[in-house]
Formats: C-alpha cells, sequence, structure tokens
C-alpha cells in the first residue's frame, strides 16, 4: 500500500477544492447549456418572426388587416428578448470571444423587438379601418383627418425605428464569427429601411394636410423635366401643369409649355455664386431653371417665372418621364386622346423620343404632351390605383432624385428638409464624401435620349483612423445614337443651330468635388483645360465634350485628404435610362472597390 506524505488535514482541503472545481465545471456546463437552450429558443423565435414578415406585407392595403400578424410577430420578438437578457446571458457577454457574439444576438433581438413593438404596432393599431389606400385619392379627394390621427404615431414610431438603426450600426463586425456578422449586416440595411420608411410617413403625416389644403386652398406647380435634353437635375423644363388643392381636394388648374413663358435679359432672382459658372441662363429662360443643382433655388425661379405670367403659387414639385412610368406601375396603361397607350413599358420612350419622331410641328408635340400629363392626372385622382406599387414608386423616384418639392411655406420646408425631395446640392459630412456629376446638353436638341454615362469611384490609401487617401473618379460619356443619326428630325438633332453638326451630341459637364478635398490629378476629356469656379467653398470643374454617334469621352478626377471618412458617392444627373442609378457609391474598405453606372 502507497504512503501518502500529506497530512489529514491537508488531504481534506484537497478534497473541497476538488470538490468546488467539481462544481465549478458544473456551473460552467449548466450556464454553457443554459445559454445554447435559450440561444437556440431565441433564434426559432427569431426565425418564426421573420416567416410572418409576408404576411404582413400583403396586408399592407389594409393595415388593421396585418394586426393579427404583428401580433404574433411581437409574441416572437419579445420572447427572443427575453431569452437574450437575463443575468446568465448578460454576465457571459463579458467573456473574451464569446462575449460579444452574445451581445451581438442580444442587441439584435431588442432591436427588432423595439421596431415591431414600439414603431409597427402603434401605427397599425392607429390605422384600424385604413391602409395605405388612404393616400390615394378618390373622386379627385383625399381625405385629410387621416394623416392628423397618423401624425403622433407615426413620429414616435420613426423615432424607435431610428434609434434600433443606431443600435445596430453601431455593433462592433471585428470581433464576430463571419456567419453572425453578416447577419447583422443584413439586420442593418432592413432596419434602415424601416427607418428611411417609417420617417417619411411621419413626414407625409406632417405635410400632407398642409398640401392638400386643409387650412385653405393651395397652389401648386409641377414641372415635368425632359431628360432627353439634359440639365444639371435632369432635363429642361418641358411642360408645367397648376394644380389647385382645397381641403384634400386636387384639381387641374391649366397647363404651360416652357415656350408660353417670356424670356428676359437679365435673371429674374439672383443667383448667386451659380452665376460665375452657369451664367444668367438658369433665371432667363423657364427651360434653364434646372440647371443649378439646388431645388430650392430652381423652384424660387420657377415661382418667379409663374409669378410674372399671372401665376401665383405657394409649393413647386418637379418629376421625370422615367418617375411617371413608375406611377404607371401603380395606375396601369392609359389611353391617350391620340389613340396611344401609354404604359410604363413604353412612357419613357414615347414622351422622351417617339413624339418628335412622329410630330416636327413643337405645338403638336406641346398638345400630346398636355394630354398625356391629363390622362395621367385623371387616373391618378380617380382611385383607381394600386396603393401599395404607388408608395413603392413615389419611393423610388425620390430615392433617385427624380421627384423634387419645394414649399414657401416654412413649417413645410422644415418637414422636407433632410430628405431627397428637398433636392439639396451633394455636401460631404463626417461620414461620406460627395461629388457633383453633373451633365447639360450644349447641342440644343434631344439628343441626350442617345447617350449613356458611366461613372466609377475608387478608393486608395485606407488605412485605420486618419489617414492620406486617394479618391478618384472616372466619367465616360458615349454617344449611343444610330449611325445615321444626322438624318433624325432637326427637333432631335438641334438641326446646326448651335453650331454643333447634325448626329454630334455636345455635352457640357460640371463636376462639384467633395469639400475639404484637393486635387491630385485632373484629365479633361480634349486638349481644352478645364474650367470652373468655386460654388459655397467647393471647387467646381467644367468641361465640354462633342461625340459622334459610336463616340466615347472620359474624364477622370483624383482628389486626395488627410481623413478618416470611408465611404463615397457620386450624385449623377438622372438620365432617361432607369436602370442607370444617379448615386454610384465606393466604400474604402477594401480599397478600390466602387460600382458603375453602366
Amino acid at each position: 500500500m502507497s504512503e501518502t506524505f500529506l497530512s489529514p488535514a491537508a488531504r481534506t482541503v484537497g478534497r473541497i477544492v476538488v470538490w468546488v472545481l467539481g462544481l465549478a465545471v458544473l456551473f460552467v456546463l449548466f450556464v454553457v447549456g443554459w445559454i445554447a437552450v435559450r440561444g437556440y429558443l431565441a433564434y426559432d423565435h427569431l426565425a418564426s418572426a421573420q416567416k410572418q414578415a409576408p404576411a404582413i406585407a400583403q396586408n399592407i392595403g389594409d393595415l388593421s388587416a396585418a394586426s393579427a400578424a404583428l401580433d404574433e410577430v411581437a409574441g416572437h420578438t419579445s420572447a427572443a428578448r427575453d431569452l437574450t437578457s437575463d443575468p446568465l446571458w448578460q454576465g457571459a457577454e463579458g467573456v473574451p470571444w464569446v462575449g460579444p457574439q452574445l451581445a451581438a444576438v442580444a442587441d439584435a433581438a431588442a432591436a427588432v423587438d423595439d421596431v415591431v413593438t414600439r414603431t409597427a404596432k402603434p401605427i397599425a393599431a392607429v390605422a384600424d379601418g385604413f391602409g395605405v389606400e388612404a393616400f390615394v385619392p378618390v373622386d379627385g379627394r383625399i381625405d385629410t383627418s387621416v394623416f392628423a390621427a397618423l401624425a403622433g404615431p407615426a413620429q414616435k414610431g420613426a423615432r424607435a425605428a431610428a434609434s434600433a438603426r443606431d443600435e445596430i450600426e453601431a455593433i462592433d463586425r471585428g470581433p464576430l464569427i463571419a456567419p453572425l456578422a453578416d447577419a447583422i449586416d443584413t439586420l442593418d440595411g432592413l432596419l434602415s429601411q424601416v427607418s428611411s420608411g417609417t420617417d417619411a410617413l411621419s413626414r407625409a403625416s406632417l405635410l400632407l394636410p398642409s398640401m392638400l389644403g386643409a387650412d385653405g386652398p393651395r397652389d401648386h406647380l409641377l414641372l415635368v423635366q425632359n431628360n432627353a435634353e439634359w440639365r444639371t437635375l435632369g432635363g429642361i423644363v418641358g411642360a408645367s401643369t397648376f394644380l389647385r388643392t382645397d381641403d384634400g381636394a386636387i384639381a387641374l388648374d391649366g397647363q404651360l409649355s416652357s415656350a408660353d413663358y417670356d424670356r428676359y435679359d437679365d435673371s429674374v432672382l439672383d443667383l448667386g455664386e451659380y452665376d460665375s459658372l452657369y451664367g444668367a441662363k438658369p433665371g432667363r429662360y423657364m427651360q434653364n431653371v434646372t440647371q443649378v443643382p439646388d431645388f430650392s433655388l430652381t423652384a424660387r425661379l420657377a415661382q418667379e417665372f409663374a409669378k410674372r405670367e399671372g401665376r401665383d403659387v405657394s409649393s413647386v414639385m418637379s418629376i421625370d418621364p422615367v418617375a411617371l412610368s413608375y406611377l404607371l406601375e401603380a395606375t396601369g396603361p392609359v389611353r391617350l386622346p391620340s389613340g396611344d397607350e401609354l404604359t410604363s413599358d413604353n412612357a419613357v420612350q414615347l414622351l422622351l423620343n417617339e413624339v418628335y419622331l412622329r410630330y416636327e410641328d413643337p405645338r403638336q408635340q406641346d398638345a400630346f404632351f398636355a394630354s398625356a400629363a391629363g390622362a395621367v392626372f385623371t387616373a391618378m385622382t380617380s382611385g383607381q390605383v394600386d396603393p401599395g406599387k404607388l408608395v413603392s414608386a413615389l419611393g423610388r423616384a425620390g430615392a433617385e432624385h427624380r421627384l423634387f418639392i419645394w414649399s414657401a411655406d416654412a413649417d413645410d420646408e422644415k418637414v422636407l428638409a433632410g430628405t431627397t425631395l428637398a433636392g439639396a446640392p451633394p455636401t460631404t459630412d463626417a461620414d461620406t464624401a460627395r461629388f457633383g456629376v453633373f451633365f447639360n446638353d450644349g447641342t440644343g436638341s434631344k439628343m441626350d435620349y442617345y447617350m449613356t454615362p458611366a461613372v466609377e469611384l475608387g478608393w486608395s490609401g485606407c488605412g485605420n483612423g486618419t489617414t492620406p487617401r486617394t479618391l478618384s473618379l472616372t466619367v465616360r460619356l458615349t454617344n449611343d445614337a444610330p449611325p445615321d443619326a444626322a438624318s433624325l428630325p432637326e427637333y432631335i438633332t438641334g438641326g446646326g443651330v448651335y453650331g454643333v453638326p447634325p448626329g454630334t451630341a455636345r455635352t457640357v459637364g460640371e463636376i462639384y468635388l467633395p469639400k475639404g478635398f484637393t486635387i491630385r490629378t485632373a484629365a479633361p476629356p480634349t486638349d481644352r483645360a478645364f474650367g470652373g469656379a468655386n460654388v459655397d467653398g467647393r471647387q467646381v470643374l467644367s468641361y465640354s465634350a462633342d461625340l459622334k454617334p459610336g463616340e466615347t469621352a472620359t474624364v477622370s478626377v483624383e482628389v486626395s485628404a488627410d481623413t478618416d471618412i470611408r465611404d463615397a458617392e457620386a450624385w449623377v444627373t438622372p438620365t432617361a435610362d432607369a436602370s442607370l442609378s444617379p448615386i454610384v457609391r465606393a466604400s474604402c474598405a477594401p480599397a478600390g472597390t466602387g460600382l458603375s453606372l453602366d
């Protein structure tokens, strides 16, 4: 028998240590098992909530019908939140490696629960008996009392959704395992969409009663831009429609073509620093008010032009045929007096090209445009509109910078501020450097229907923290007109009136550089050096390019700064091609990545 050298007391202490260690191991195993089980249950609840989302989406036309589905979703999200917030789970969040994983899951469960219980359910509860169809005119009228009921819950819901989005954005992805990091990124994107949607609903509930004449009659001016003849914001003002609203009723109150407005020797309003870049042209001709990249100035110019024609308006809105094609997805095809059927598929081609091939007389063109505007207005205000598709169409048009709104009412402008609808110029902030990449027709023609831009962005020199970084921008313009474009009608080619041979397209471009960045290199499309100016403290480069059918011109610019900014955007003139995004993005991680318009 072996002999021990330990005293009885020491052996007793040893047994106690073994017991304690054994109990500790059992406790750890219990905690791990507890967390594993609760994590699985939380996942199951979140997955069940996700499965209910289609049912809610299907009932978006009647929000009260979605309440039952929302109640079930709320039960699942609340359970998931409870399962990931007990003391054992919270204590484990401090453990190296595994802790950040648990904390991220808990934050995700809490954010989703907040969006469901503090955003979706309160809005649905107030919306009992109506849905998004309340936003659609019936017999030419919208009930403005709906928005008064929605205003409070929508504003609170928007704040809750924004807070949930911010919580998820703040999660450090670095320590997370790849599948969890990807899931958090996906949730981040979804919550950003929810936040944007609820913010839009909140603003709409505040803005629409005023715009619809709840407090008295309002007169509005709707500009229709023509992307076949480029201007900075999209295209020349081809037609304008006057609308009157009174207690929710919407009525067509006259139309004018751009040729109906007087032309002036001097600008109708002070253009400020834009005068150094564009001269007086934006303020001399109604067609050119969209040449400046600030819709608030565009609108005030248009308001002044209308006033000089004897029409006082309190707000100005703008749309283009591409946005109109989105709206036609909600109304369905519209029959025109000409016998044509205007659809979401043919609207752009018919309104921006075929009309000029069919009618050489501008008066006939104007009559066709007026009849199309009237037919679409009738379809929009008759009540025969798919509400879900209408909301989607308006949201897409706004996101693509094809729909703008300005109001002379200061309270309305506060609601619009910070939205894409306000049409403010691109500005650089703490997170994103922004270019403005704008095109203006120099041919006096409709040749821009055939022009295709491709814009690319890329970073180099990215590092951690503030480092010297270079941001590169490349702009390619291609004339995709047919080889025999010179034989097209004179109204399309310009007929050489401004010294440009028929079939050739002249583009005058401006590149607004991001504030805080300096030029490293810049290559214009021709031997002619860049022109330009300084506007609001930022440098603007200008150039021109004449392109025959099949030809391409390239402009490239590199700018640099010592900065920690990691994202970049280029805001591009919206074209007649809906597939070309007017916003191009690039991220500093990984370096050199970018997106193209083509």
